[in-house]
């Protein structure tokens, strides 16, 4: 008996079912946004991200070297792969560049309440434009996935920032801060204790006294920033605050303001982010940790080697947002469901397979015998699987030319005949077209 590795996990049907439905969503929104799918490697060169991130990313990657001498890594995110293919055609691709994709990453890091080391994620991005409108899609795009799922305003709340306007408060103090190392800071300060979080801005290079301060400033309500850019007096603060209020604005034109609230905490530790920033979290705070996130990251496709490209972005994550959805009672239902199950009676697999046909060919979920399985076992597993209807093609009924139609749910059944099954005129044939 083999183990299942940690941090890994399988889907049976329903839970496989339910999950297809989010995705689904997810996607089909973004279809209607005009983002085109792409589909991308399992596997980048491990340098992608050391050169990204810095060599102590590698201990966070399922990285090895290959057969061919290569160092690769199992990708732990997309923006660097989305980025790299930016650049390869980046004179042949319209902009603005919408693209979309749905599928598995992997990050060796200590399993925990909606974080797995294999984890799925919807991508959503945008490269560019750097007009707010943008940014606003992105945030209107994830409002409409989620209202799609089912979920309200009552649910879940898009918390939005501007890295600009953290790192030009920090430039605003007399120390010698390591103004990443700060942000990081900020990006933590719900999940530890405040001397923690204090001693991570003291050891960026803040005095306490002025971690302290920082911290106060980032309690700015959203109608008091410009009391932020007269504290900063730097044209990198005003031009962030204009920037976010003009994003902000723009959602209410794209219908999604009701979602947003300011939250200067908001930060996103990855440092490639540049300009607006927002994750969504459940409302109630039911579901601890940020449901999934996104923002701007206007430097990256430079640093690959490509033309200066704006970017934005959104990644729901299927693991925290089905954690929302189950919260919120809008998860589908994890059972299989059947709209016919077609039952063999003696010698007649030749017209139940025709049957079996027709109503796959008219779209329907169609199962019918493959085991040889007696008339009681067949109608057992008809229930199984949450049968609609069971057609039974019995070896009496056709010697009378008919077949029999049981509705599963009431036990009622009727006999119709077999050259007017199914029939023409009704789409989905079931018990109550032949009473």
């Amino acid at each position: 008996m083999y183990d299942r590795i940690k941090g890994f996990r399988d889907f049976y049907p329903g839970e496989m079912g339910a999950r297809r439905e989010m995705f689904d969503t997810l996607e089909a929104t973004a279809r209607q946004y005009g983002f085109r799918e792409v589909g991308t490697p399992a596997l980048e060169r491990t340098q992608m991200y050391v050169d990204k991130s810095g060599e102590e990313i590698v201990e966070e990657l399922y990285a090895f070297e290959d057969q061919g001498g290569r160092e690769v890594a199992l990708t732990p995110e997309l923006t660097p792969t989305v980025a790299r293919m930016v650049v390869a055609k980046q004179q042949e691709l319209s902009k603005p560049i919408k693209w979309f994709s749905t599928r598995p990453f992997w990050r060796y890091e200590e399993p925990q309440q909606g974080r797995f080391r294999e984890f799925y994620q919807t991508n959503v991005d945008i490269f560019g434009s750097s007009d707010p409108a943008a940014d606003a899609e992105v945030l209107s795009y994830a409002a409409d996935a989620l209202t799609g799922l089912g979920l309200t305003s009552d649910d879940f709340e898009f918390r939005v920032s501007h890295r600009d306007i953290l790192g030009g408060l920090l430039e605003a103090f007399d120390a010698d801060v390591d103004t990443a190392a700060a942000i990081r800071a900020v990006d933590k300060s719900a999940k530890v204790e405040d001397e923690e979080y204090y001693g991570l801005l003291s050891d960026a290079g803040l005095s306490y006294a002025q971690a302290e301060e920082f911290d106060d400033l980032l309690d700015t309500p959203e109608d008091d920033l410009d009391e932020l850019v007269a504290f900063a007096g730097t044209e990198r603060v005003e031009d962030a605050v204009t920037n976010l209020q003009n994003v902000l604005e723009a959602t209410a034109e794209f219908g999604a303001r009701e979602y947003c609230d300011l939250s200067l905490r908001t930060a996103r530790g990855l440092d490639y982010y540049t300009g607006v920033v927002f994750e969504c979290f459940d409302s109630t705070g039911e579901v601890k940790r940020s449901v999934f996130g996104g923002g701007r990251y206007d430097d990256l496709i430079e640093s690959f080697g490509g033309q200066p490209t704006p970017a934005v972005g959104v990644a729901p994550g299927a693991a925290p947002l089905s954690l929302l959805c189950q919260r919120a009672g809008v998860w589908p239902e994890e059972s299989a469901t059947t709209d016919y199950y077609v039952l063999q009676v003696g010698d007649t697999r030749d017209v139940a397979a025709e049957i079996t046909r027709e109503l796959r060919g008219e779209g329907h979920v169609v199962e019918t015998d493959v085991a040889g399985r007696s008339f009681g076992a067949q109608l057992d597993y008809a229930d199984s699987i949450n049968a609609e209807t069971v057609v039974i093609v019995g070896e009496q009924d056709l010697a009378d030319g008919n077949v029999t139609v049981k509705d599963m749910d009431s036990g009622d059944q009727t006999q119709v005949p077999v050259e007017e099954f199914p029939p023409e005129d009704a789409p989905r044939p079931t018990y109550e077209d032949f009473e």
